[in-house]
């Protein structure tokens, strides 16, 4: 199982991202772990604003670039969703 993930920085910016353990990965994006993503590097501390589960990475891959194609405001719309 994987996760698509979305990240909100310290700067307000949005990252996207999959992975297959989404705890760890905070972890080392937050710098609490070694293997910080370079963007995340110079805009922690992160918050993880939005998740979803996929099967598997091939399907994951899929959806994180259907997300990292739209706006930043249909990012929104799609967390503001899930949060409700």
């Amino acid at each position: 199982m994987y996760s698509l993930y979305i990240l909100k920085c310290s700067d307000g910016s949005l990252y996207t991202w999959i992975t297959n353990d989404i705890e760890k990965r905070l972890k080392m994006h937050n710098g609490d772990l070694p293997g910080w993503a370079k963007y995340t590097r110079a805009r922690s501390p992160v918050e993880l604003i939005y998740s979803e589960e996929v099967w598997d990475r091939s399907q994951a891959t899929k959806r994180e670039l259907q997300i990292k194609k739209l706006s930043r405001e249909k990012k929104l719309e799609i967390i503001q969703q899930f949060q409700q």
